[in-house]
């Protein structure tokens, strides 16, 4: 036969006679507990109650524990301890200042603004893990549709079908040559341009090299590059030496700066957007929330500089 067991002991109770354990008057237990006074006494009398026992005697306008008080409190406090440890676990959970991110990035944005909004999020958040990781377009998009990352940040997709799409902000593609190339000083670099100086080509699986293509051929122009990469970033060091005009987006383009680069406009113009990518269906955390919050300032800054 089963036996049906009810705990009528009252987690609240305890709490409050833990506080009057600890500081001998109803009226500092109060203080602490943000309760008033008679809210005390009454807790008190509702405890004893259910208890069968007297808790307390009054000596001098402090309260005297008895010895069932003492043999009880020395077995409640690690629980009180506990509870205030979750307690203060959850207010951090509340104000999203604890707990765990898994974040993917494409390349341009990976290796340009998003350490920087980390380090800036994570100085906040001291007790706040991260899991950080850089791949192609279709790697970000299936482990974020799949829930195995919380959030994924590329560039240049608009929409898709398998995950949530926000646009945060749009740039243009810009050109990068050397210092003493011959369109350094041009006021803006044209696939022409790059026909005659040679251009630095990206792989036409990705978005971005399918719109550098389709600049070329709205041009007129032969798309003939030198050399073909997968990555801005390798495109931008391939300028860096002479080997062709780099046509990248505008974030790489800034990071790319220190080595030697000159940036100018590409024409026509290629208009790029960052973008979030989130689970469909999947409210963001107040941790991710932050976190976006933090990348918004980011570009917001990029944008007024």
């Amino acid at each position: 036969m089963r036996v049906s067991r009810k705990n009528d002991l009252s987690l609240r109770l305890l709490e409050v006679f833990g506080a009057v354990m600890l500081r001998r008057t109803t009226v500092d237990a109060a203080a602490d507990l943000g309760i008033s006074q008679p809210a005390v006494s009454l807790s008190i009398k509702q405890l004893e109650a259910q208890l069968g026992f007297a808790l307390f005697q009054r000596r001098n306008q402090r309260l005297q524990p008895t010895e069932e008080a003492r043999s009880l409190f020395a077995r409640i406090e690690p629980i009180l301890l506990q509870l205030r440890l979750v307690e203060g676990h959850v207010r951090e959970l509340r104000t999203g200042t604890t707990g765990h991110l898994r974040i993917m990035a494409t390349p341009p944005l990976g290796h340009s603004v998003i350490p920087g909004v980390l380090r800036s999020f994570l100085a906040e958040r001291p007790d706040v893990t991260v899991n950080y990781d850089i791949r192609r377009m279709e790697h970000v998009i299936e482990e974020v549709e799949t829930g195995s990352a919380d959030i994924g940040i590329a560039l240049g997709l608009d929409r898709h079908q398998a995950v949530d799409v926000r646009v945060l902000r749009s740039d243009r593609m810009m050109a990068l040559v050397p210092e003493n190339h011959p369109l350094a000083g041009m006021e803006a670099v044209t696939p022409r341009d790059c026909a005659e100086h040679g251009v630095i080509g990206l792989d036409q699986v990705s978005r971005l090299g399918m719109l550098l293509r389709h600049a070329f051929d709205a041009e007129g122009v032969p798309y003939q590059p030198r050399v073909i990469v997968r990555y801005c970033h390798t495109s931008a060091v391939l300028a860096s030496v002479g080997i062709g005009v780099s046509i990248v987006d505008s974030f790489t383009a800034r990071f790319m700066t220190h080595h030697g680069l000159v940036v100018r406009p590409f024409r026509p113009e290629i208009s790029i957007g960052a973008c979030l990518l989130t689970q469909q269906g999947v409210p963001p955390s107040r941790l991710l929330s932050g976190f976006i919050e933090k990348l918004e300032e980011a570009l917001a800054a990029r944008a007024e500089a």
